[in-house]
């Protein structure tokens, strides 16, 4: 069996694997690079490095594999707070800069660490907007698996071309801009700070074929005022996850952008759970968030959580009491993401525990919320969230991202329209020019309670 470095290495090689910015290095540059990288490595030790979305950060995690080290990559916009809780569990306080070790070709004779398949390859910390950052563990076997998995549902190959806006230090970033490019030999532009103008002139120039994002990406680009379908026509699917996403928001996608725009699910601790194929039905592309695939397995408790089982799934944290408390006791991952399965295994995500709305004794999902308020034609972005309230204990509260006319009225009489229950209708409306986001894209649901908080004073 054959484990990350080397699936990195034995494929056909590209003039072009990475491009960024005025960089566009070969296959052959990248493996010589992570050679010298490695050479400053320990086999078996973690090496953290702290980068921006470029070339360094592949060149880091290739150079972590080929010396058998643990990569554990930090992100770029942190301000210290995950950096000092990474290095006081890891005992560590050096970061992996490659730009320091550029290559000359005298690490091609480095002996290469041959990887067992239980061996530690990744060590990725969440970013959640609260609590404490937990070190998610990975092996080789679990990422060689998912690497490979993925290549053979979505059909790539290296005629394929990747744009990839996000950070290299969340597990999107892992898969579809250092992994799937190295393995199926795809060319991937990379770009180290979100420009919706300058993304739409790279996928016009370099021919990109797909796109894998939150929902912000697909917002922005299609609110370019020189966007036109022309100019993306290489496309030839958009994957969305990492935040609620609504049916109207897919149909919208797709009509805009003229391609295959799908849904997809996963976590840092269980990466690409659930997606659809090219070949599926629209409809369940834009109604639920896809199906697992053999021998990954998914199922629900008795209160609707999400629990997954199967090869690519993190064997636990850092802290032995964040992975007894994530698994049960016959080894299914806990998600906490409430959802529901249809007769043909499709999954749609339908909430977080911690997001649901307590009005009145009632329960309401803040994802349903959302659903409704996007499938207004004016609203291009919605969140909901539970405002606290003295007589009802929380009231439906939504921030929304507009084109056009909407306010507290036209939003009552939208849900009335939909037939939606009354205790679910938002009783308070606020409307933001951006919504602001986590590092990973996710609406920042704490930094949007704040501000609802500062409002009412």
């Amino acid at each position: 069996m054959t484990f990350i470095h080397e699936m990195l290495t034995v494929v056909p090689r590209r003039d072009d694997l990475i491009v960024a910015g005025d960089r566009r290095l070969s296959s052959d540059e990248v493996i010589a690079w992570a050679a010298e990288a490695a050479a400053t490595l320990e086999t078996g030790q973690p090496a953290a490095f702290q980068l921006p979305t470029g070339p360094e950060g592949v060149v880091a995690y290739r150079a972590c594999w080929q010396a058998g080290a643990v990569a554990v990559p930090l992100l770029y916009s942190d301000e210290g707070r995950q950096q000092s809780h990474a290095f006081a569990a890891l005992g560590t306080n050096r970061l992996l800069d490659p730009s320091q070790y550029p290559a000359t070709g005298n690490a091609s004779h480095r002996q290469i660490t041959r990887a067992q398949p239980d061996d530690q390859a990744l060590i990725m910390f969440t970013s959640g907007s609260t609590g404490v950052p937990k070190g998610v563990v990975h092996t080789q076997a679990a990422l060689a698996y998912k690497t490979r998995q993925a290549i053979a549902i979505q059909g790539f190959t290296p005629a394929d071309a990747g744009l990839f806006p996000a950070s290299l230090a969340h597990v999107a970033g892992l898969l579809h801009a250092v992994l799937i490019p190295g393995a199926a030999s795809i060319k991937t532009v990379l770009m180290s700070r979100w420009d919706p103008g300058e993304a739409l002139r790279l996928i016009e120039h370099e021919e990109i074929t797909y796109m894998v994002g939150p929902p912000t990406f697909f917002n922005d680009l299609m609110s370019q005022p020189d966007f036109n379908p022309s100019r993306t026509a290489s496309l030839r699917f958009l994957s969305i996850g990492g935040a609620s996403i609504t049916p109207a928001f897919v149909n919208r996608a797709r009509d805009t952008f003229g391609c295959v725009v799908k849904r997809a699910y996963g976590s840092t601790e269980a990466p690409t759970v659930t997606t659809c194929t090219i070949g599926d039905d629209p409809e369940r592309m834009a109604n639920t968030d896809g199906r697992p695939f053999a021998p990954t397995q998914i199922r629900l408790d008795e209160h609707g959580e999400i629990q997954v089982r199967g090869p690519e799934v993190t064997v636990g944290y850092l802290d032995p009491a964040h992975t007894a408390a994530a698994f049960t006791e016959d080894g299914w991952f806990r998600t906490g993401d409430l959802g529901r399965i249809d007769a043909d295994g499709y999954l749609t995500v339908v909430g977080r525990l911690g997001q649901k709305i307590i009005r009145g004794g009632e329960n309401i999902d803040a994802i349903e919320v959302e659903a409704i308020l996007e499938s207004h034609p004016a609203v291009t972005q919605a969140v909901a969230l539970g405002e606290p309230d003295d007589r009802l204990g929380e009231r439906v509260a939504s921030f929304v991202v507009v084109d056009g006319a909407f306010d507290l009225d036209e939003c009552h009489r939208w849900f009335a329209q939909s037939g939606a229950a009354r205790f679910m209708v938002p009783e308070r409306l606020v409307t933001v020019v951006e919504m602001p986001t986590m590092p990973s894209g996710k609406p920042d649901r704490s930094e949007l309670a704040r501000l609802l908080k500062d409002s009412t004073r």
